[in-house]
């Protein structure tokens, strides 16, 4: 069952620029703030740690033993507990979310009692040429023409251009020209893009975590500047700074714990990871085959979500999401946005963290800062974006890219 298992503990940095706080900086901040939120004065009951991270080898020139060098001082310092394990993961985008799993999976098997996901990135450096380059390595870099002609196919059918250089965001592109096809296919317009963007960073300005804390009307948001039509400058998630962090036990140990810390804990109904494909643009994504079976694993339909977190590198994604999750019959997700059905008083809330648009997006900390949004949510605790009553959340994070769809994808259901 995958009920027992329990998230006691999250906690998410500011996602923003940090010129003076290194990695080491971030991760401490963001053990020491999980261990917080947890009641914990130390992290000696911590059995095993995942160390989420994408930039650290290209942006940094660390590439290898990520996790153990951020560690290292916290073990130093009697935060983190020695010979503890602490395994790298890098899954794109998706890396928070697999950390999560592995370490909800460590749990479930009865192999450790306390288990740790933590992520951290920075994204900021002088050199953003090196950064941008680091943005490519989320593709088959040795079959670069395999992907650039599925979206010139894409292209041809829905009348856009593909174009893929080194002045250009690879994943910009990819999600424009997906964008295009919808648009061409079910009438999803701009406008609809452009609203839940403006939504998105209404959410973020109420978010003291976010990385842009202003609103930004529709009108302003089309007006942007074009980044890659129809994707202007505000649909588009920026470059950030950041870590956060979730703390899961299992039944025996939270039958141990202060009845204030059970009071908050939440739930891990399932955590399913799933793997792209080349696909054609028609059939549904990586994301509905995850979400069906974290349905299936949490006993729960889309009908039963009070809240979610998707991943919206462009304010398409919402969109697209809301299809693949099932909160919308396909093709209408352009209408469900459009309505304002995704608000926080709306229908079926998305990203009230104000997304990755409005909130960040340093990746390898992205996936778990979607926990503790919705854990937050669950909680009753996130203040003047609180979903009234919310008690069922799901977050959908995807990373990296394959033909039309994500190499990686996490969906995870949680309930309080």
């Amino acid at each position: 069952m995958v009920s027992d298992v329990y998230m006691i503990g999250t906690y998410t940095t500011r996602f923003k620029k940090w010129p003076d706080k290194s990695g080491k900086d971030l991760t401490r901040d963001a053990l020491l703030g999980v261990l917080k939120d947890a009641q914990l004065t130390d992290g000696g009951v911590i059995e095993g740690a995942y160390f989420s991270n994408c930039g650290m080898g290209i942006i940094w020139d660390q590439d290898l033993v990520r996790g153990h060098c951020m560690f290292a001082p916290l073990v130093d310092d009697g935060v983190f507990p020695a010979r503890a394990p602490v395994v790298n993961v890098e899954g794109g985008c998706a890396s928070g979310s697999i950390a999560m799993h592995l370490a909800w999976k460590d749990i479930l098997s009865g192999l450790h009692d306390v288990s740790l996901a933590i992520g951290m990135d920075k994204f900021y450096h002088e050199d953003m040429k090196r950064v941008m380059t680091a943005f490519e390595h989320g593709i088959d870099r040795e079959d670069r023409q395999t992907l650039i002609s599925e979206y010139q196919a894409v292209g041809t059918q829905c009348g856009k251009t593909f174009e893929f250089g080194p002045k250009r965001s690879i994943f910009m592109d990819t999600y424009a020209m997906q964008a295009c096809w919808h648009m061409w296919r079910w009438g999803t317009t701009q406008r609809q893009i452009a609203v839940g963007a403006s939504k998105n960073h209404y959410n973020g300005s109420l978010n003291p975590n976010a990385q842009y804390q202003f609103e930004v009307p529709v009108e302003k948001v089309l007006e942007d500047y074009e980044v890659s039509y129809p994707m202007t400058r505000s649909m588009c998630a920026p470059i950030g700074d950041g870590a956060a962090a979730a703390l899961l036990c299992s039944e025996k140990f939270f039958k141990t714990l202060p009845q204030a810390v059970r009071d908050r804990a939440i739930k891990v109904r399932a955590s399913v990871l799933s793997a792209g494909r080349h696909r054609p643009i028609a059939e549904p994504s990586l994301s509905k085959w995850a979400a069906d079976k974290a349905y299936q694993l949490a006993g729960v339909g889309p009908a039963d979500i009070d809240v979610a977190e998707v991943h919206d590198a462009t304010s398409f994604c919402e969109i697209y999401q809301a299809e693949m999750l099932g909160f919308c019959p396909i093709g209408q997700g352009g209408e469900l946005v459009g309505s304002g059905a995704t608000m926080i008083d709306g229908k079926i809330p998305i990203n009230t963290s104000g997304g990755l648009v409005s909130k960040g997006h340093p990746i390898g900390a992205t996936g778990l800062s979607m926990m503790y949004e919705i854990a937050t949510q669950l909680r009753g605790e996130a203040g003047p974006r609180q979903v009234k009553d919310a008690r069922i959340g799901l977050i959908e994070n995807g990373g990296g890219v394959i033909s039309v769809e994500e190499f990686a994808c996490g969906v995870t259901i949680l309930q309080r």
